[in-house]
């Protein structure tokens, strides 16, 4: 891994966040304090320390694994058990190594380039994960131990990891962006969430829901930008040109970010505390009922569930809207992630593989996903399974008003992805967008055009 490569991780470290969102809130491990990703934020909560599986026998592999997320400890060990009960030939047991987030990836950069000190097995955050197939790569092509798999799995989750072809990670969920109503509250202020279709539907639900309650309605992002990349998307924008320039800039950038900037001015739609939905004090106000709307990433289940206890029961899932019901455009982008990668020059690497991608796309593990973390998986065999998605045991299906996985079912052709968070420009793009460009158009009040043009000279001397 080149030198220069090595600088830039480093340099990023505290300016990086997740996919399609960041957040002043270590979400994915809070514990750092860092500027961190959101996937999953699969605990909350993660705790720095090594656990190791139990094993019985002689002939077992021992693999090394990274993470930065304490609540994989806990799924990898249990899915690794479930590996040795079927290949008892080819036993294996995992030492977990879970860290604080900017320490996990630093140490990763600084062990590929010197050679020496790199696990088996390490998760990479997905902001992060083009910084490590740029130049030498260090990682394992796990194309082949993907494929047993690969019709069952979002492509588009699988692309999040790729180069020129081949696959270097293995992913975590879909993180299928979807709409979160208050049905409780809109119902009082005489709104059916579900007649709810188009962007011009929900403005206008929420011109009528601020009129009759004079709260907000739903959210406008400044340090995310969960719902700026579904609606670019949707206009089949991006953050690139075709040619991989920098394009921030664009005319359909400004189209997004001028209708969502009509929203907020109609009064119903406002900058939530924290700057997003997936941080504590938004938690609160959602809890509280000051909005009555999320557009978040499936994995946000995990935040209700865990974080806004007040309002279960009252919480519908829906598509989100689009411009058009007619024009075709992707219903939903996938949010957040995680990427699990083998490095290629570890002893094990072959078996490392083939054991993570069990761990990860098969359908007994994706069914663990659900139950144990609460995301949407990424092999969609699972979502059929009703004995899985409706049951009344499982504490995602308690707290919500309809069963999540018939929203997931319903846009499961539709979910669509954004090139440009594959490019090495993305954690750039994502920092300037969520720490000054959206900040200057939704609490300065600059002008859309200027604010975007202003982000994209800084973003072109960066890369000059």
């Amino acid at each position: 891994m080149k030198r220069k490569l090595l600088s830039v991780i480093l340099g990023l470290t505290l300016m990086i966040s997740t996919l399609s969102g960041c957040s002043s809130k270590s979400t994915e491990t809070d514990t750092a304090g860092t500027v961190a990703p959101t996937e999953a934020a699969e605990s909350g909560i993660s705790a720095v320390g090594t656990t190791e599986m139990e094993v019985q026998g002689d002939d077992v592999t021992t693999i090394n694994v990274w993470t930065f997320i304490a609540l994989h400890q806990e799924f990898y060990t249990k899915m690794a058990e479930n590996w040795n009960e079927q290949h008892p030939d080819k036993k294996v047991k995992l030492v977990l190594s879970n860290m604080q987030y900017d320490d996990m990836h630093n140490k990763l950069s600084l062990a590929l380039e010197s050679g020496e000190g790199a696990p088996d097995v390490v998760d990479i955050e997905v902001s992060k994960f083009p910084a490590f197939t740029t130049g030498t790569i260090g990682l394992r092509d796990l194309t082949d131990v993907i494929a047993p798999y690969k019709e069952s799995v979002v492509q588009a989750r699988l692309n999040l990891y790729s180069k020129d072809g081949k696959f270097y990670g293995l992913p975590t969920h879909v993180g299928a962006t979807v709409a979160f109503y208050n049905d409780d509250i809109l119902k009082a202020a005489g709104i059916n969430y579900e007649e709810i279709k188009t962007w011009d539907d929900f403005k206008a639900a929420g011109v009528k829901y601020f009129e009759a309650t004079g709260k907000y309605f739903a959210t406008v992002e400044t340090s995310a930008q969960w719902m700026t990349s579904l609606m670019l998307v949707q206009k089949g924008g991006n953050y690139l040109d075709a040619d991989g320039n920098l394009a921030v800039n664009n005319d359909k950038m400004v189209e997004v970010l001028t209708y969502i900037k009509g929203m907020q001015d109609t009064g119903a739609f406002g900058v939530i505390p924290g700057g997003q939905p997936d941080t504590e004090e938004a938690y609160a106000a959602f809890n509280a009922g000051d909005y009555a709307v999320q557009i978040m990433p499936f994995w946000q289940t995990s935040r209700f569930v865990n974080y806004m206890a007040d309002i279960k029961g009252k919480v519908g899932i829906a598509p989100t809207p689009v411009w058009s019901t007619t024009d075709g455009e992707a219903q939903s982008i996938g949010g957040g992630g995680t990427g699990t990668a083998i490095i290629a020059s570890g002893p094990n690497a072959d078996l490392a593989a083939e054991v993570m991608a069990f761990i990860k796309l098969s359908p007994e593990a994706n069914k663990e996903v659900w139950n144990i973390l609460g995301f949407d998986p990424v092999n969609t065999e699972v979502w059929t399974d009703t004995t899985l998605t409706q049951n009344p045991d499982n504490q995602f299906v308690q707290y919500f008003k309809n069963y999540p996985f018939d929203t997931l079912n319903a846009i499961k052709d539709n979910i669509g992805g954004l090139s440009s968070q594959t490019d090495e420009k993305w954690p750039s793009i994502n920092n300037e967008f969520c720490t000054v460009t959206l900040n200057n158009i939704f609490e300065n009040g600059m002008d859309i055009k200027e604010a975007l043009d202003e982000s994209q000279a800084t973003l072109e001397n960066e890369f000059q």
